[in-house]
């Protein structure tokens, strides 16, 4: 009997963290009705993962780098309007705008603007309701709708990153999670962590320490995390379905344009995800994926998007790009 209990209860556990988790009807698709590269990519991802039609929410988006909060305001407004009321999530489907002001336009449009967010830069910002949170029901929570952007412009790419997050689903892959040491000291902030993870989770995941320059080939990367102005090495990085990497530096979220190494890179060489910052941050920590709670979330079941905004305390300025439906792990 005292068995049967117990097996109830995680049975119930269970049902009730995937019934909190995010899935294909709790994803609002918002797209460029004005960009026929938009439409045909919206379309793609909806068919291929089965998003309901009423998710899909077509605007006539500015196409400039930067929009600002009285047109982020219209535009979400009018979103919000035609969304219907279970979903919990964003993916927008343009490469621009991907700034609002100083904020990115993930992050704008899942809470609205705000100078705290992201004024002045070099401060301590807002933090984020959701940060290392089980569960997830922010819209119904916190009255945020997180959100990832998928560059549409480079059609071929882009149905690509679709691809791979359809491919990773449930694999439940034995990759390597790679924490990169760099000679930036501005920038190598994280690695720190670095030794404490690998203790965390060398049971779970192959966890490997790197220190530029790297000189071999990393292989199977289900996870790539360094810090510097541009990854010498990412050309010769092969990645998994459903990898996430990013560098931490201060315009990894510019995404064209930009003279630091823009975070869509990682996506060209292979990653699922990556995150970068519009606009100056300063190297506090706070403002970057923390790799622990990353992995601790993705690893228990979370998508790519549950993940990664669970991992970065203070969001303003950051760009979540990439499939944020990709799940490798069971819940």
């Amino acid at each position: 009997m005292r068995r049967l209990t117990l097996f109830a209860l995680l049975v119930a556990w269970t049902f009730q963290v995937c019934a909190q988790g995010l899935s294909a009807d709790r994803l609002g698709v918002i797209y460029n009705r004005d960009d026929p590269a938009s439409v045909r990519i919206a379309r793609y991802y909806a068919l291929h993962r089965r998003i309901p039609s009423a998710n899909l929410v077509g605007l006539s988006i500015p196409d400039r780098a930067t929009i600002d909060r009285d047109e982020l305001r219209r535009l979400r407004a009018l979103m919000i309007e035609h969304l219907p009321s279970n979903v919990q999530s964003l993916l927008l489907v343009w490469s621009r705008p991907y700034a609002v002001e100083c904020m990115s336009v993930t992050t704008a449009f899942a809470a609205g603007y705000q100078s705290d967010f992201c004024e002045p830069g070099c401060n301590l910002t807002t933090p984020s309701p959701l940060f290392d949170t089980q569960g997830w029901l922010p819209a119904d929570t916190a009255g945020w709708l997180p959100a990832m952007l998928l560059p549409s412009q480079d059609e071929t790419l882009a149905r690509q990153i679709i691809d791979r997050g359809i491919q990773a689903d449930h694999s439940l892959p034995s990759g390597i999670v790679y924490l990169v040491r760099s000679q930036d000291t501005a920038r190598n902030g994280r690695a720190a962590g670095y030794a404490m993870l690998e203790q965390l989770l060398s049971s779970r995941l192959v966890v490997t320490e790197l220190t530029t320059p790297v000189t071999r080939p990393p292989v199977d990367a289900l996870a790539y995390f360094t810090g510097v102005r541009s990854v010498d090495e990412l050309a010769t990085i092969r990645f998994r379905p459903g990898a996430a990497a990013d560098h931490l530096t201060s315009t990894g979220g510019i995404l064209e344009g930009g003279h630091q190494m823009s975070a869509l890179e990682w996506l060209r060489q292979g990653a699922t995800a990556s995150y970068g910052s519009v606009t100056e941050p300063c190297a506090h920590l706070e403002k970057f994926p923390n790799p622990r709670v990353f992995l601790e979330h993705y690893l228990q079941g979370d998508t790519l998007l549950e993940a990664y905004w669970k991992s970065v305390q203070m969001p303003g300025q950051g760009l979540f790009i990439g499939e944020p439906l990709a799940r490798p792990f069971l819940p």
